[in-house]
């Protein structure tokens, strides 16, 4: 009975050292050698018949032959990478192109944004601002710290004492920087004196706290319900509770914060909702559900009070104006989508709401043409999250605090002149005009038929129209009473 043939990868072995070939060592089934056949090599011991191989031989065998085929190929590559060799040239690499997925509007190819990189947390940033003049930033951190730094240097000033024990989910400070809040894990709402670092006062809710700020005028600290959905409003110098709403929302409250006059508090939830809730009436001015459609991260005030922006998982932002009731009926003025890759974390407005800035979970920070409704320049660097972010009061800096354990502090004093920034304008067809009421500037488009007729920005017009409807709603009750007395005669 003739014996089975070898697995085909012994064959190549075989060949290789030159043994006998499977032609001729094996018969085929009829006995008949196959027609190629080699010359016998003999045994080299003398004896007749078949050598087999052991199987330490053959991997050696095969050791050699890769070292082999390396020398080989670093023999033909190495002279042409020599930098001194003239006669020949390096190897061109085939390689296969993928398509990546760019963001639009990087930054990277036509500018580069200065920054610094400010390190010293061992866990994420949870949140960040600028105080004293900016020349500060205060920060919050999963490490179970409160920190407050030096911007322009980049180093530590001091933590503050007596701090939690559990992460700090978020921080603030007063706008004269003498004071600053932080809840944290541990359910607790602490104050700090700011320049000193000793701790005022501390309270213990029932429940988590999620988010705390101070209000303009200092009076004022509100704080974020977890488990009782709600916001929890407590004066600032006597640690006494002003209101405690539970159940204003249907679910966790993720943001909050105080309008400019301090009177008004907005809230926001992951039930996708939105409201304004009144200090002095102790009520409810506005609530506009399904505002979004994924959970509402974080909001902000203009400067003027006007307007209310919003940050949502859903990758959009949205800013509303939160004067008239209408606009739970129309939504907002204005959605700012194409940004972001993923959820937003974060928002904030300049000073003069010239422009925001916005962070998200895909790893950038935006800057946005509030105007005209478009991203101005996408700022990268971070490797993981952006959870807060914040703009000095001069409109020089941004600060972005990150789940990577850093924060950073970009200069976009110069930003209009970027090239990126002008190219980005210019496909838009966009050119920038001088508001004649605040004289700030304003973009337009040049293919717009009333570009040149339009002297004002968004916002003035805005306050215009409202002002308008203001004064026609006055004039109709006005007018009411002396059509009664037209009546009775």
């Amino acid at each position: 009975m003739a014996s089975q043939p070898p697995h085909p990868s012994w064959y190549l072995q075989y060949r290789f050292l030159g043994r006998k070939t499977y032609s001729s060592m094996y018969p085929d089934r009829r006995g008949k050698r196959a027609p190629r056949e080699r010359p016998p090599v003999a045994p080299s011991d003398g004896a007749s018949g078949r050598r087999r191989l052991s199987l330490g031989t053959l991997v050696k065998a095969i050791v050699v032959f890769k070292r082999l085929a390396a020398d080989i190929r670093r023999g033909h590559i190495l002279p042409c990478l020599n930098p001194l060799s003239t006669e020949q040239k390096a190897p061109e690499k085939r390689s296969v192109a993928i398509p990546e997925k760019t963001f639009w509007g990087d930054q990277e190819p036509l500018s580069k944004i200065p920054y610094q990189i400010l390190t010293g947390h061992q866990n994420l940033v949870s949140s960040c601002h600028f105080c004293v003049n900016d020349t500060k930033v205060l920060s919050s951190s999963f490490d179970y710290t409160v920190k407050l730094w030096d911007a322009m240097e980049g180093t530590i000033i001091r933590d503050f004492d007596d701090g939690p024990e559990t992460p700090v989910l978020a921080c603030s400070v007063t706008a004269d920087s003498r004071r600053i809040a932080a809840v944290a894990y541990d359910k607790t709402l602490r104050t700090w004196d700011l320049e000193t670092g000793k701790l005022l006062w501390k309270i213990k809710h029932g429940g988590f706290l999620t988010s705390c700020n101070f209000s303009p005028d200092g009076k004022y600290v509100v704080s974020g319900l977890d488990v009782d959905h709600g916001i929890c409003i407590i004066e600032a110098r006597n640690a006494m509770a002003v209101s405690h709403i539970k159940d204003h929302h249907a679910r966790s409250v993720t943001g909050c914060c105080f309008d400019p006059d301090s009177q008004k508090v907005a809230s926001v939830s992951l039930d996708k909702s939105i409201k304004i809730w009144d200090v002095t009436s102790q009520a409810t001015l506005l609530t506009i559900n399904r505002a979004h459609t994924n959970a509402i991260s974080s909001c902000c005030f203009t400067f003027s009070g006007h307007f209310l922006c919003t940050s949502s998982w859903d990758k959009s932002l949205k800013i509303w104006n939160i004067h008239t009731g209408e606009f739970r009926n129309h939504g907002a003025c204005a959605t700012l989508m194409h940004g972001h890759e993923g959820s937003v974390s974060s928002c904030q407005f300049a000073r003069d709401s010239s422009f925001l800035v916005s962070g998200g979970f895909d790893k950038t920070v935006a800057l946005w043409d509030v105007g005209e409704g478009y991203r101005k320049l996408s700022l990268k660097g971070h490797n993981d999250w952006v959870m807060d972010v914040a703009i000095s009061n001069n409109k020089k800096w941004v600060l972005s605090a990150s789940k990577d354990r850093t924060m950073r502090l970009w200069n976009i004093e110069e930003v209009d002149q970027i090239p990126l920034v002008i190219k980005c304008k210019k496909n838009l067809g966009l050119s920038v005009n001088q508001c004649e009421v605040c004289e700030k500037p304003f973009s337009t488009y040049d293919s717009d038929v009333f570009s040149k007729t339009v002297t004002k920005c968004v916002f003035c017009r805005m306050d215009a129209s409202l002002s308008a409807e203001a004064s026609s709603s006055s004039e109709k009750k006005d007018s009411l009473p002396k059509a009664g007395r037209l009546g009775n005669k």
